[in-house]
């Protein structure tokens, strides 16, 4: 778009980050981005125009330099990202610039943040497994190659740890381009995941983008946008598969929410904008394949209050093709990954799309854990002595495939002391196959707490047994 330098305004309003520009000419459309007359420059982007000659926009990087008066100039355009190879192993934040204290990228082609989806027509439907070397995940609830998962859970109950191990698993055998964009996260966990990554050596494949909790509402709400501009490249240019892992969704849903009442809307249910659903559609419906490369999203969701009907929770269940929920329960019983198998779910896991013995061993292991769950309330009340013989079996297999679903990850080893494991599905799935026959109905369920496969019973206990 022709820029247009001669578009000058000056801020006549400003307050809690929005700022009121009057235009003696015409006025910018709704997204384009301003710049003001300083050094360096204070980037606002248009949010809204609320009266004749003004435009109210969201200031996106504060500073003391910013006061009434301040001559601001219409770029003609919307906030832009740089695109290109040169991007792999790099850091960066909402503008494309650089944050990792590295070299100066050379001039590159830039594209605007905001893009239109794919048209369905263009869209494509993968329908394979992407496995993660996670049991419980691999187990009963596959993620789909193309698809989008989403990990949920409270504070506290290991979602970033989780997708952590994701990447440590994952983007060291994903034969493509992997996208890291930090939505509202702590700086720290920025920093830490940038050195491991470096350390893993999976860094010159990755790109990643933040926009801390620190930042404003409008980088929050943002960033993703700009992520996405990037992967959209690798995708359709570079004709890549891209791996796209975002933490935290809920943050960018809250930076909306924050938005939306600077700009005085009135809000919805839970405080919650009213543009919330949209706004969540027009983010989640750019993730998808086509025929030029595939592009699959793995996002960490955070339940306010631990309540999966939370608005926010519940939109953003609408889009995903497998649902992971971590369980606060099963996080203070130390049954790590607190994953609830009961609760959590894939479209992936039927018949057609996965192996008949996969789709048989994931319903019967799913089966003996309700069973096991409807005969809490007897055990406590009654005591294990009272069951019959085939509930006592029941319960006997049911906590063994609990523990066998625990397991030790890379990325905790400094913390734990276990070493980490990655368990192929198959294994995996003989293994919850040999519990559920029986065989090991003579070994104590602390055997098989922070193992890999089944094999490693028959190896010494690195950890004390589950409580």
């Amino acid at each position: 778009m022709k820029q247009r330098d001669t578009d000058i305004g000056h801020i006549v309003r400003l307050g809690g980050g929005i700022a009121d520009i009057r235009f003696e000419r015409a006025l910018p459309a709704i997204t384009t981005r301003l710049v003001t007359l300083t050094d360096p420059e204070i980037v606002i982007e248009v949010a809204g125009l609320p009266g004749e000659g003004l435009a109210r926009g969201l200031v996106m990087n504060p500073s003391p330099e910013l006061r009434i008066g301040l001559a601001v100039r219409d770029t003609g355009g919307p906030i832009d990202v740089p695109v290109g190879e040169e991007l792999l192993g790099r850091m960066f934040n909402v503008f494309g610039d650089t944050i990792d204290e590295g070299p100066s990228l050379p001039d590159l082609p830039r594209r605007p943040i905001l893009r239109a989806p794919v048209p369905l027509a263009a869209r494509r439907v993968e329908g394979a497994i992407f496995e993660t070397g996670i049991k419980a995940i691999d187990l009963l609830s596959p993620l789909e190659r193309g698809g989008k998962a989403g990990l949920f859970g409270g504070a506290g109950v290991g979602k970033t740890v989780l997708i952590t191990e994701m990447i440590h698993n994952m983007v060291a055998e994903y034969d493509g381009v992997s996208l890291f964009c930090g939505i509202g996260e702590r700086s720290r966990e920025a920093e830490e995941l940038y050195r491991e990554m470096g350390e893993a050596g999976v860094l010159e494949n990755t790109v990643m983008m933040f926009g801390q909790m620190n930042e404003s509402p409008g980088v929050r709400f943002r960033v993703g946008h700009a992520a996405l501009t990037m992967a959209e490249y690798f995708r359709d240019d570079l004709r890549r598969n891209v791996l796209v892992l975002i933490d935290n969704i809920f943050r960018f849903v809250q930076a909306g929410s924050e938005v939306s009442g600077l700009l005085g809307r009135i809000p919805s249910r839970v405080g919650y904008q009213p543009t919330l659903g949209t706004e969540l559609a027009d983010l989640e419906e750019r993730i998808c394949s086509t025929d030029r490369g595939t592009m699959t999203s793995i996002q960490a969701v955070y339940v306010p209050a631990d309540d999966f009907t939370d608005p926010a929770a519940t939109h953003t269940f609408a889009h995903l093709s497998a649902s992971i929920v971590l369980s606060r329960k099963k996080a203070s019983e130390g049954l790590y990954p607190a994953i609830d198998p009961l609760k959590s779910f894939s479209r992936m896991l039927t018949p057609g799309t996965v192996s008949p013995r996969h789709y048989r061993v994931a319903r019967a292991v799913r089966s003996t854990l309700a069973e096991y769950e409807d005969l809490k309330d007897i055990i406590a009340m009654l005591g294990l002595e009272e069951l019959s013989e085939r509930d006592r079996a029941t319960v006997r297999q049911a906590r063994q495939l609990e523990r066998f679903l625990t397991q030790p990850f890379f990325s905790t080893e400094a913390m734990t002391g276990n070493k980490g494991r990655f368990v192929p599905l198959d294994e995996t799935i003989d293994s919850c196959a040999r519990i559920l026959a029986g065989e090991f109905a003579d070994r104590d369920e602390g055997d098989f707490y922070m193992i890999g496969a089944i094999d490693d019973l028959d190896e010494p206990a690195e950890t004390p047994d589950a409580a």
